[in-house]
């Protein structure tokens, strides 16, 4: 299919390994010129020339922490005039409730909620201008169904999912479109590090670890950053103009709800 945005201009985070690089990779596949971001420059550095020479589209790596008000502003410095917007930023770590104190409750929102929104604040006015633009938020499953140890998680992210509920129906009218993606567990890094924590907690390995929570998903397998780009660079298409404010679950069918 042709997804209508070639030669359109995209800004990823957090785009040099995992579901934001599945993300990039898609959107290069479809044609649009990259300016991507993460925090280590080397990965970052590797995974431009990748696209850059595999789908022959522009690539610019901006290496820095987008949690940052400074990373943020060397960013969008860089991004210009930009059609499409996918956030994304690793999620604060697990605890529980006492656990936490009002500092890493400010660093969860800083990172999972309020960057988000600052970088929408940005782009948001020169999408509106040029009567077409497209924003995909990559949350958590967890805004659908919490998940108990990840309460910094639960509640930065069910924060920004507030904030494009009502922002993606002013914008709409203007072309442009506000959604979120919602992902279970994937094969990445990620996923990866949960498995070793589940092998040491249970003195298994870490492949018997992987089909345990293989075998929680109805799918019976863990996504992959290749289908979860795929699904963004849909919504980031011109075929999805009629899409707006909503919460696309990508889980293998986890999260067990009618709606």
């Amino acid at each position: 299919m042709d997804l209508g945005i070639k030669g359109k201009r995209a800004l990823v985070c957090a785009a040099s390994k995992g579901l934001g690089r599945g993300c990039a990779e898609a959107l290069a596949e479809a044609g649009v010129n990259l300016v991507i971001n993460a925090r280590g420059d080397a990965a970052l550095q590797a995974t431009a020339a990748h696209l850059r020479r595999v789908y022959g589209v522009e690539v610019t790596a901006v290496a820095a922490d987008i949690t940052t008000e400074a990373g943020r502003d060397a960013v969008l410095a860089a991004a210009g005039d930009t059609d499409i917007l996918v956030t994304n930023a690793g999620g604060p770590p697990p605890g529980v409730w006492s656990d936490w104190s009002r500092d890493d409750f400010i660093k969860a929102l800083d990172g999972n909620m309020l960057t988000p929104i600052a970088l929408m604040q940005a782009l948001l006015p020169g999408m509106i201008a040029r009567k077409w633009g497209r924003v995909v938020n990559i949350t958590s499953g967890s805004v659908k169904a919490p998940i108990a140890q990840l309460g910094l998680s639960n509640a930065a992210r069910t924060g920004l999912t507030g904030f494009v509920a009502g922002t993606a129906r002013q914008v709409a009218e203007h072309g442009v479109t506000i959604n979120n993606l919602l992902p279970g567990i994937h094969a990445t890094d990620r996923a990866d590090s949960l498995d070793d924590g589940v092998a040491k907690a249970q003195g298994i390995d870490r492949a018997t670890a992987t089909k345990q929570r293989q075998a929680t998903i109805p799918a019976r397998r863990y996504g992959t950053p290749a289908e979860f780009g795929a699904a963004c660079a849909f919504l980031c298409s011109d075929k999805a103009g009629f899409i707006v404010g909503q919460n696309l679950l990508l889980d293998g069918g986890a999260i067990n709800a009618t709606i």
